[in-house]
C-alpha cells in the first residue's frame, strides 16, 4: 500500500507540474505510460521495469469534423483513482477476479476546446486505454474517419501473427472470418498478405519479454478492427474494408457525443505468465444487460465434423443423443441442413427425446441473407429481426438449449450490431449463442451473459478438410493457448479421437497424427464454456478406456489458471483448476520430443498424481506419479503427443 501511495503521489505531482511529459504508474510501480503533447502530437510509451516495449506512438483520431491528432494538448486536470474491483464470471479463465488498476482519465485540447478524454487503466501487467469524445459546439455525432492510435515497438521485435484476407474470398465468398494461420517468429515491418493482421497479436520484446496487443469492449456502437503492419516496426489501427459485407455498410464507425470507442490493450512481462492469466479484456468492460435465466455450460458431441452433412439425419441425431447421454454430456449441436434433412417437426420430436436422456439441443444458423453465398440453410433468419424472434420463440417453445450462428461478413459497425442484435434476443428467449465463420469476441463473455463462444480461429473443422491441417495440428496447439484463446472463449470442436476423420473410423480421407493423449490435453488447454467435442459413439469401444473415462469428466468452465512453461509454435504446458483439484496439461510441436522439469507449486510435496503421458510412439497410458520433495517432476512429451497431470 505504501508503494501504491508513492506511486500515486508520484503521478499527481507530475501532472501538477504542467509538463510536457506526464506519466500514469501501474500499483507496483513497475510498469509505466509516459504521456506527451510535444509540438501539440498527443504520444504514448510503455516501459516495463524500465526496458521499453512500446516506444514513443502517436494517439489520437481524424473525423469529419476535424484532425485531433495534431495541435492538441494536455489538460492539467487530471483525474487519478485507484480501481479494485472483484467479479465473478464463470466463463472465463478465472471464475473470481480482482481487478487492481491505476485508472487516469486525462484531457486533451484543440484551440481551449474540450476535444476528447484518454482513459487509461494500468494494471501490474497491462495498459488499457479508449477515448471519450465530446461534443463540438452544435454537432452531436461524429464518424470517426481513421484512429492514430499506434505501436511503435523496439528494435528486435519478432511477431507471433495470423494475417487478415481480403473481403469475399474463400468459401461461398465468406471472407474474412479469422480463419488463416499463425507464423511464429517472424521479423517486423511487413503487413501480412497486405490486409494486416487480426487481434489479438503477440510479440517477442527481443530476449526482454513479450507483449499481446488487442481491443475488447467493441459492441453494435463501433466497429472491429486489426492492425496493419509498417516499415521498421510501427503498426497502427485499421478499420474494416470497403469490400466487407458484399461492400455494404460504412468501414468507419459513428458515434454520437459524448461517446466512447472500444478500449486498446497491452499487456506484457518479462515471461508469458501474464500473456496466459490476464483477464484485462474481461476487467474494464460491464454487462450490457441482464441474464433472462441462469445459463448451463458444459460439454457435448456433434456429428457433423466427422460426418459432415450428411450425419444432419434424424437417426443420427438420436444415436449422438445417446452417445452424449453415454459420455454425461450437456448437449448435442446439431448442424448445417437440419431444416431441410430433419425437418421442425423431427426436430421437436428429437429435443424431447433428448431431453428425456438429460440432454438439450444446440441448433445451427446460417447469419445471412444477402452479404455472401453461402448455401447452407436455415439461412436469412438470423439477419431478420421479425424472424429471427418469431424462431427463437419457437425453439424456447420445445426447450432448445442454444444457437450456433454461421458465416458473418467482416467487422463493420452494422456487422457488430448484427451480433449484439442476436445476443440480445436469444437473451429474451433463454438461449445461449455461439458464433462461428466470425470476428473476435472482445469482452463479450461479461457484456453478454448468454454468449459461450465463438470460432474465430482455424478449428477442428479444417482437419477434416485436408491432411495439411492435421500434419500442422500440434503447432496450432501450442499458439492458441497464447494468442487466440486468451482473450476469449474459442470453440475450437477439437478432441478427436478417431484415427481417421471419417464416421466409420477407416483409412481414407484425413488421418489424426498427434496421441490420444494429446487429444486429451487440448480439451484442457483450450477455454470455452461449451465444448462440443469431436467425439464419436464409436470412441465408446475403440477409444482407450482411460481416455473416454477422462474425457466424460473434463470440466469446460474454470477457476483459475497458470502458466508453467512453453514457448510459442514449439511446446506449451500450463494448468487449469476446477474447484480444489488441479489439471496440468502440455503438448509438443517439435521436431524432437521436449524433455521438462516442472514446477508445481499448486501440488503438496510428495503427492501423488494421475499421469497420462506417451511412449515415443504415442502410445498413451495412465499410471500414478510422485512429486519430489521439492513438487517438482520430469517429464518426457514427443513429437505430436501430450501429457496430463491430474490431482488426486
Amino acid at each position: 500500500m505504501k508503494k501504491f501511495l508513492l506511486s500515486l503521489l508520484t503521478i499527481v505531482f507530475a501532472f501538477s507540474a504542467q509538463a510536457v511529459e506526464k506519466q500514469v504508474t501501474s500499483p507496483d510501480g513497475k510498469l509505466v505510460v509516459t504521456l506527451s503533447d510535444e509540438n501539440g502530437v498527443p504520444t504514448y510509451a510503455v516501459a516495463y521495469e524500465q526496458v521499453s516495449f512500446i516506444e514513443t506512438s502517436p494517439i489520437g483520431l481524424v473525423t469529419n469534423i476535424g484532425d485531433f491528432s495534431k495541435q492538441m494538448s494536455m489538460g492539467a486536470e487530471v483525474q487519478i483513482k485507484e480501481v479494485n474491483e472483484n467479479y465473478q464470471l464463470a466463463t472465463i479463465k478465472k471464475s473470481n477476479v480482482n481487478h487492481h488498476a491505476t485508472e487516469a482519465i486525462v484531457p486533451f485540447f484543440q484551440n481551449n476546446k474540450h476535444i476528447f478524454d484518454l482513459i487509461l487503466r494500468v494494471t501490474n501487467n497491462d495498459v488499457a486505454f479508449k477515448y471519450k469524445l465530446y461534443p463540438q459546439g452544435p454537432t452531436r455525432s461524429i464518424i470517426v474517419k481513421e484512429e492514430k492510435t499506434s505501436f511503435s515497438l523496439p528494435e528486435g521485435t519478432t511477431t507471433f501473427l495470423a494475417p487478415q484476407v481480403k473481403p469475399m474470398g474463400g468459401f461461398a465468398r465468406t471472407y474474412p472470418s479469422y480463419e488463416t494461420p499463425y507464423a511464429a517468429d517472424e521479423p517486423t515491418g511487413r503487413n501480412g498478405w497486405g490486409e494486416g493482421y487480426t487481434f489479438p497479436c503477440l510479440f517477442r520484446n527481443a530476449d526482454k519479454g513479450w507483449m499481446l496487443i488487442s481491443e475488447t469492449g467493441v459492441n453494435g456502437a463501433y466497429v472491429g478492427s486489426r492492425l496493419m503492419g509498417h516499415e521498421g516496426s510501427l503498426y497502427t489501427i485499421g478499420f474494416p474494408q470497403e469490400g466487407e459485407m458484399n461492400g455494404l455498410g460504412s468501414t468507419t464507425p459513428g458515434l454520437p457525443l459524448p461517446g466512447e470507442t472500444p478500449w486498446r490493450t497491452i499487456t506484457l512481462g518479462t515471461t508469458l505468465a501474464p500473456i496466459v492469466e490476464t483477464t484485462i479484456a474481461f476487467d474494464v468492460v460491464e454487462p450490457r444487460y441482464e441474464a433472462s435465466k441462469e445459463y448451463i455450460f458444459g460439454a457435448g458431441s456433434w456429428s457433423w465434423i466427422i460426418g459432415m452433412d450428411n450425419s444432419t439425419k434424424f437417426d443420427e441425431q438420436i444415436r449422438y443423443i445417446d452417445f452424449s447421454a453415454a459420455m454425461g454430456y450437456e448437449t448435442v449441436l446439431i448442424d448445417a441442413l437440419w431444416d431441410v434433412q430433419i425437418g421442425r417437426d423431427k426436430i421437436a420430436e428429437l429435443a424431447r427425446y433428448a431431453a428425456s436422456k438429460g440432454v438439450a439441443l444446440f441448433l445451427w444458423y446460417n447469419s445471412n441473407g444477402y452479404w455472401n453465398d453461402a448455401p447452407q440453410s436455415p439461412r436469412g433468419i438470423m439477419d431478420r429481426a421479425i424472424e429471427r424472434r418469431r424462431e427463437m420463440k419457437w425453439m424456447q417453445s420445445i426447450g432448445i438449449r442454444g444457437i450456433k450462428v454461421d458465416f458473418f461478413a467482416g467487422d463493420k459497425q452494422q456487422t457488430m450490431q448484427l451480433y449484439e442484435d442476436i445476443l440480445a434476443d436469444a437473451n429474451d428467449y433463454g438461449l445461449l449463442v455461439v458464433f462461428h465463420g466470425c470476428t473476435l469476441p472482445r469482452g463479450w463473455e461479461r457484456m453478454y451473459p448468454n454468449y459461450a463462444s465463438s470460432e474465430a480461429v482455424l478449428a477442428s473443422e479444417n482437419m477434416s478438410f485436408g491432411q495439411g491441417s492435421c500434419d500442422s495440428e500440434a503447432f496450432n496447439a501450442t499458439m492458441h493457448p497464447f494468442i487466440r484463446n486468451v482473450v476469449g472463449s474459442m470453440d475450437f470442436g477439437g478432441s478427436t479421437l478417431n484415427k481417421y476423420y471419417n464416421a466409420r473410423n477407416m483409412p481414407r480421407g484425413s488421418k489424426r497424427v498427434t496421441s490420444d493423449v494429446f487429444a486429451l490435453a487440448a480439451a484442457v488447454l483450450f477455454q470455452s464454456p461449451v465444448q462440443h467435442f469431436a467425439l464419436a459413439p464409436n470412441n465408446l469401444t475403440d477409444a482407450p478406456e482411460w481416455a473416454i473415462d477422462f474425457m466424460k469428466k473434463v470440466p469446460t468452465t474454470w477457476d483459475d489458471i497458470r502458466y508453467i512453461d512453453g514457448y510459442p509454435g514449439k511446446y506449451v504446458v500450463f494448468a487449469r483448476k476446477k474447484g480444489d483439484k488441479w489439471y496440468i496439461a502440455g503438448v509438443n510441436a517439435q521436431a524432437e520430443p521436449v524433455k521438462l522439469k516442472l514446477q508445481l507449486p499448486m501440488f503438496q510435496p510428495k503427492e501423488v498424481l494421475d499421469c497420462y503421458s506417451d511412449d515415443a510412439q504415442l502410445q498413451g497410458s495412465l499410471k500414478e506419479v510422485k512429486l519430489n520433495k521439492k513438487q517438482q517432476i520430469e517429464v518426457t512429451i514427443p513429437t505430436n503427443g501430450g501429457l496430463l497431470l491430474v490431482g488426486k
